[in-house]
Formats: structure tokens, sequence, C-alpha cells
């Protein structure tokens, strides 16, 4: 169980893909006009991660090594075809919307990301895990991207109106400025509460870390 919390817990704030990792940028700031649509992409992009997590962990120990590339390509592909058809049957307006962001889900490279560091390495029950953890942080990061540019950009959440009639909405922030700037809003908070980042819980060793008074390298290379 301590596995498990610690896969969620590593996908959901240690490792967040979108304010951590910064990985997924495309989608992320492509169709993150409004909060359903970040809220769909993100869901997808799990379904994909978890069903690929599984089964490339349960074939790790039979895929070749020199061909591992192409496999876990062809799975990915495989899942996001079924994904792609399940939201084209039963979410028509959802997949109109996002559009070609749907197929390209195949070279996410989060997807690959965790097949290559994660899923091809370790058990498949931990792999499911470690999909959802780190698909429910995606899933965060562009819902709450989608919601702040819907409100500031429509005066909407959801869809449901939540402004006052007399607030005038900034278009530029459901344009592809305004993912920009929210992105670099949302990321400059999680510095700001100390989140750890991608790489300020790794200890550097041998290169610089960004802490000129307590560099341990000296002039001439030594303390």
């Amino acid at each position: 169980m301590k596995a498990v919390l610690e896969r969620l817990y590593n996908g959901i704030i240690k490792e967040n893909p979108t304010f951590v990792l910064m990985l997924g940028m495309c989608p992320t700031l492509a169709v993150t006009t409004s909060a359903k649509n970040g809220l769909g992409m993100g869901l997808a992009t799990t379904a994909v991660l978890v069903m690929s997590n599984f089964l490339i962990s349960l074939l790790r120990k039979v895929i070749p090594n020199g061909v591992r590339v192409p496999v876990y390509i062809i799975i990915i592909a495989s899942f996001v075809t079924i994904v792609e058809m399940l939201m084209h049957a039963y979410l028509t307006s959802l997949y109109d919307n996002l559009g070609i962001f749907i197929p390209l889900i195949v070279v996410n490279c989060i997807i690959f990301g965790r097949a290559e560091t994660y899923a091809s390495k370790s058990n498949p029950l931990l792999s499911i895990f470690d999909g959802i953890g780190i698909g429910l942080g995606f899933t965060i990061g562009l819902t709450i991207i989608g919601i702040v540019r819907e409100l500031l950009g429509s005066g909407t959440i959801f869809g449901i109106k939540v402004t006052p009639q007399s607030f005038e909405p900034v278009s530029i922030f459901v344009m592809a400025p305004g993912a920009f700037f929210v992105l670099a809003v949302l990321c400059a908070v999680q510095n700001k509460l100390k989140l750890k980042g991608a790489n300020r819980h790794v200890k550097q060793t041998g290169a610089c870390n960004g802490n000129c008074g307590e560099c341990a390298f000296k002039e001439g290379g030594k303390e």
C-alpha cells in the first residue's frame, strides 16, 4: 500500500508532468482554452498511460531490448486508437474540440517516458498506479490551466457563467499568448509554494547547482 500511495503522490505532486517536469507542453498550451477540454485531454491521456504501462510491464521480460522502442510505440498507438474511436462514438463534441491532439497522444513524451523509465522495469500493479498518478497530475494541471483561461477569457467555468454581467472577458486568455502567460504564472506560484521542481530534489554532483554561495567548485576546480 505504501508503494502504491508513493506512486500516486509522485505523479500528482512530486513529479507533476505539467508544473514540475514541464512535459506534454503541446497539448497543455493548445487545448486548454476551456476547463472541459483540459479535463477531457487529461483523462484520455491517463487512460492510454494506464493501459500502456500495464501491458508494457506485463511484457517487459519478453520484449527484446533491441526493438523495445518500436514495440512501445505500437502498444501506445493501439490504445490511442481505441480511446479515439470511443471518444468519436460517445463524446463527439469533445472529440471535435480536441481534434488532431487525440491521435498525437501517441507521441506524448509523458507516456513514452513512463514506459521507458518505469513500466519496463516494474511490476504491473505498480505500473498501473504510476500511470494513474502521472495521468492525474497531468489532468489536474490541464484542468487548472483550462479553468483560469476560460474564466478570464470567457467568464465561464465548464461552460457555466460565473462572472457578473459587467465583467468584460479578456479574449487574449483563450488565445495562444494567454496559454503561455497562464502557464508561467501557475509555475511561478508552484515555485513560490516551494513545491519540489524537476531538478530541485536531485543532489547535484560535479555540476553547477545554482547556489553560488554554497558552491563546492571554487576557482581551479577545487574547494
